[in-house]
């Protein structure tokens, strides 16, 4: 069975994984949650605040671990024998994540523990600063994929003629590679910064050359790529510009709708999303923060830019014009009708938005009585009309 390649699946990626052929994948890079107890969000240039996920774990690191080895075990079985996977982690379970591949891929497969080692802000005097990620670089086997990669040399007391580079050792000429020095397992690579062309915002948004090395050491063209955390798509813009395959998987449609925009704008127009929320069914299974960034980019509009307390807004439809409030859920009633008044003569607004899956008749006569005493135009909106009203 030949995998289908070139496209983003919508869902979680140990049911996604589950479904893939046996050694079907050349190389895997996963970017997973880190242990890191922490809530992460979008921040889009425009201010505006997008909650992606929380890498909260209830029950402590064995929860997370034992969560991480079903993965990782759907990992191992999709890779070919001459495959490889890099698993990107830090000092929050880089530990234990190694023990489990240890496990899963065998001691022996172990190949290097690369340190990406850059600057960024913060730090505290009760220890040192913490200033580098771990990468776990396992092969499936010893016959594994493997093109070294090269650094510049350091110039000092290297010479070059007509028979290229040298240095004189001992009296004798020792010749260098023109290519440079073979890349050792410590990488200093600056983090994205603030104004950095390709920054999205993305929380955990990796750069691109750190997945150009990755990549180019362990694939070749035509090769398939996976990225089973797809996050906001480095992995598989990287994938494209060196003529790879590639496979992504998120759970958050937000961030599948996030790859698919940024693969488009390197070329990449025929993107499909497999497994994106379309029915009433699985939109109620999804996440209260992810059905609501689903709502909100699905009519064109901006999220509110307060973080916790919203005060009753959720939203803006395009250009900002009207608040929108999102519920996800049946039976809408009079008292978030008459509450979400009070936040739209906050906001010094005249029209609003109500996005829910159904609403009471109380609901109904209130927006009814705002509209006709209080001159508020509060719009009553069933998810499965939405392209009725924006």
């Amino acid at each position: 069975m030949e995998l289908d390649t070139n496209l983003i699946y919508c869902g979680d990626n140990l049911e996604v994984m589950a479904k893939f052929p046996e050694k079907s994948v050349d190389l895997i890079y996963a970017d997973p949650p880190f242990f890191s107890n922490k809530q992460y969000e979008i921040i889009w240039g425009n201010g505006a605040e997008m909650k992606v996920y929380e890498d909260r774990w209830k029950g402590g690191i064995n929860v997370y671990i034992q969560w991480m080895a079903e993965r990782l075990w759907q990992c191992y079985r999709v890779l070919k024998d001459t495959g490889s996977m890099y698993l990107h982690c830090d000092w929050h379970a880089s530990h234990r994540l190694r023990v489990a591949m240890d496990e899963i891929f065998d001691e022996r497969h172990f190949q290097n523990e690369i340190i990406w080692s850059y600057r960024t802000g913060g730090a505290t005097k009760t220890r040192f600063a913490r200033k580098h990620d771990n990468i776990l670089f396992y092969s499936k086997s010893e016959k594994h994929t493997f093109n070294p990669q090269y650094v510049p040399y350091v110039m000092g007391g290297i010479l070059e003629d007509e028979r290229g580079l040298y240095q004189i050792q001992k009296g004798k000429r020792v010749n260098f590679n023109q290519r440079g020095a073979l890349m050792p397992d410590v990488w200093e690579i600056p983090y994205i910064g603030s104004v950095a062309r390709e920054r999205l915002g993305y929380p955990t948004q990796k750069p691109e050359i750190l997945l150009k090395r990755i990549l180019e050491a362990s694939s070749n063209k035509d090769d398939i790529v996976l990225d089973p955390f797809g996050g906001c798509g480095t992995t598989l813009v990287v994938a494209r510009q060196l003529g790879r395959k590639w496979i992504g998987i998120d759970v958050s449609p937000i961030a599948c709708s996030l790859m698919n925009t940024r693969l488009n704008k390197v070329g990449a127009s025929d993107v499909r999303i497999i497994g994106a929320p379309k029915t009433i069914k699985e939109l109620k299974q999804l996440e209260p923060f992810q059905f609501q960034n689903w709502v909100i980019a699905r009519i064109g509009g901006v999220l509110s830019t307060r973080k916790s307390s919203d005060m009753g807004i959720d939203g803006y439809t395009f250009m900002a014009k009207g608040p929108v409030q999102v519920k996800q859920s049946e039976g809408v009633g009079r008292n978030v009708v008459d509450n979400f008044e009070t936040a739209i003569r906050r906001e010094h607004k005249t029209t609003g938005y109500i996005v829910a899956f159904s609403f009471t008749k109380s609901a109904y006569e209130e927006a009814a009585r705002a509209k006709l005493e209080g001159n508020l135009d509060i719009k009553l909106v069933r998810v499965n009309e939405m392209d009725n009203y924006f």
